[in-house]
């Protein structure tokens, strides 16, 4: 707008001097008088547009908007204009150097913010600026010039500044594109550079904008930038705080980092980015912004192929890992079960051949054993059949209104071997909705093996919040060695302690943890205070 005014202001000046001359006539004195109004104007109003882009103490403004104000309203009081030729009486001469001076202060001024303006911008803005800036101080030399006098020398003068500076102005407002083939040159070699990197192959989108990120920011002469990914995470910034990382990433509108700062937000497939420039790049490096949401588009697709790259790359590990699992469980299911039917087996042989040997002692003896590894490979057999049923989600979770205190306490009477040596504190009154065999089949694995790993007393709590039944069992026994808690809830997989304290078969706790995740829920681990284990059941509650 205020360069609109500016130069629409130089425009009708020039179509107010084709007038024709007339000798006294009121017409003519009019038109001279906005001539000189439309002088005066002009640097003010060039000022203003050079000082729209940042904001300035306000007095500076409003001390030359009142000596501009000043100054028209002498042009308009003004007695008389002498004409070309005619002598110049002391009051035009004083309004003459007024003017010129009052032409200096604002170009100037003018001058030197577009000048300064330029030191961070890229070659194109830059160029643009102190072309601008050159052109307001040529034409404040042609003003000086025009002033001084009418020989033939300094007209000459006067004209040359005046068209070098419509010409240098022309340039700095709409550069023709030949300038801006040659001064494109770095920005080009910054996009080229971005797009080879791009390019590149990368394992992580930290990587992969990290490497964007000095091209894009030069590109542009941007003093802080950010990149975000498809899911707002910000995954590479410069110069940007760390305090203003969380608003960011929450969705919040990014912050003025300082008081003249231009926010430029850039959406692409696949990822954002924001950029911290100056308030003139917007205006003067339009190309150049153009540039920048290409960049930003290329990188928002490098960073969806890396995501996609992650989550292949994820897919296939889980695939292995799922598939190692497979045959491990195969291998150890196996295993698990030779040893119950080898010992069933052999005792049966041995009935079959030997039995009218034995007497009533070695029969009763084979019996018990025989007794007690059917149990062992019917439990086994239980475990595998519900870890199928589990991982096929065959399982139904039904959820139902449930008294905690008296169905715990059905649990732990048939699971602990001393009932007594467990405490259980929960609130009379607790009523969950969950899915009764679930919390059977997880506490009372918690609480055998809270007697069979560790040593009493065992203590059974449950709290309750609207959303969540959170219930722990904690023993006061050696608790689980550090380096064996991350494969603590695999299947098959038993400490070196817990082989040489008690039998198992290294199913029960992923059997527990598969019914809470089935459940929605989850089973934590944690060591106990001051020592033992402690396990924790979270299940959501269901309204």
């Amino acid at each position: 707008m205020w360069a609109a005014c500016a130069f629409g202001a130089l425009a009708v000046l020039e179509l107010l001097s084709l007038a024709p001359s007339r000798s006294h006539h009121l017409i003519e004195r009019t038109l001279v008088r906005v001539e000189l109004v439309l002088l005066v104007l002009f640097p003010y109003l060039l000022f203003r547009f050079t000082r729209a882009f940042r904001k300035v103490r306000r007095r500076a403004p409003e001390a030359l908007a009142v000596l501009t104000g000043g100054l028209v309203a002498w042009t308009i009081v003004l007695p008389a204009v002498p004409r070309t030729g005619e002598h110049w009486g002391t009051e035009w001469l004083a309004y003459v150097i007024a003017l010129v001076a009052h032409w200096v202060l604002l170009s100037a001024v003018a001058a030197t913010s577009l000048w300064r303006a330029g030191v961070d911008q890229p070659s194109v803005a830059r160029r643009r600026v102190r072309l601008m800036a050159g052109a307001a101080g040529a034409l404040a030399i042609a003003l000086i010039l025009a002033a001084i006098g009418t020989g033939a020398a300094l007209s000459l003068g006067a004209q040359s500044a005046a068209t070098l500076s419509v010409a240098t102005f022309l340039i700095g407002f709409a550069p023709p594109r030949v300038f801006r083939m040659l001064w494109h040159s770095a920005e080009q070699e910054r996009v080229q550079q971005a797009i080879t990197r791009l390019l590149t192959f990368a394992k992580s989108q930290e990587e992969i904008a990290g490497r964007v990120l000095e091209p894009a920011a030069a590109i542009v002469g941007a003093r802080a930038i950010a990149i975000r990914n498809a899911d707002g995470r910000i995954v590479a910034a410069h110069d940007l705080p760390g305090e203003h990382w969380d608003a960011l990433e929450a969705g919040e509108p990014p912050p003025r980092l300082w008081p003249d700062a231009e926010v430029l937000e850039i959406e692409a497939p696949g990822g954002s980015m924001v950029v911290w420039t100056s308030p003139y790049a917007p205006f003067f490096g339009d190309e150049e912004l153009a540039l920048l949401h290409t960049v930003s588009g290329l990188t928002g697709l490098a960073l969806d192929r890396v995501r996609l790259f992650q989550a292949e790359h994820d897919i296939r590990v889980a695939l292995e890992r799922a598939n190692d699992v497979k045959l491990n469980f195969i291998a150890l299911a196996a295993h698990e079960l030779r040893t119950p039917m080898t010992t069933i087996h052999g005792f049966v042989t041995t009935l079959h051949h030997l039995g009218e040997r034995l007497d009533e002692d070695q029969r009763e003896q084979v019996s018990k054993a025989l007794l007690q590894q059917s149990e062992r490979m019917v439990r086994l057999v239980e475990q595998l059949l519900d870890l199928s049923r589990l991982d096929a989600e065959a399982i139904e979770i039904a959820p139902e209104p449930l008294a905690l205190r008296p169905h715990l306490e059905e649990i732990v009477a048939a699971a602990a071997p001393i009932p007594e040596a467990v405490e259980l504190d929960v609130p009379p009154e607790a009523v969950a909705i969950v899915d009764r065999h679930a919390v059977e089949r997880i506490v009372s694995n918690l609480v055998t093996n809270a007697f069979r790993y560790g040593m009493p007393p065992v203590q059974v709590r449950a709290t309750q919040t609207d959303r969540h039944l959170r219930l722990s069992v904690e023993d006061r026994g050696g608790g689980v060695p550090a380096e064996f808690v991350p494969d603590l809830f695999e299947r098959f997989t038993r400490s070196d302690r817990s082989r040489q304290s008690a039998s198992g078969t290294g199913l029960g706790l992923a059997i527990a943890r598969s019914y809470a995740r089935a459940h929605g829920g989850d089973l934590l681990y944690e060591d106990a205070d001051p020592h033992g284990a402690r396990f924790q059941l979270v299940l959501p509650v269901k309204k």
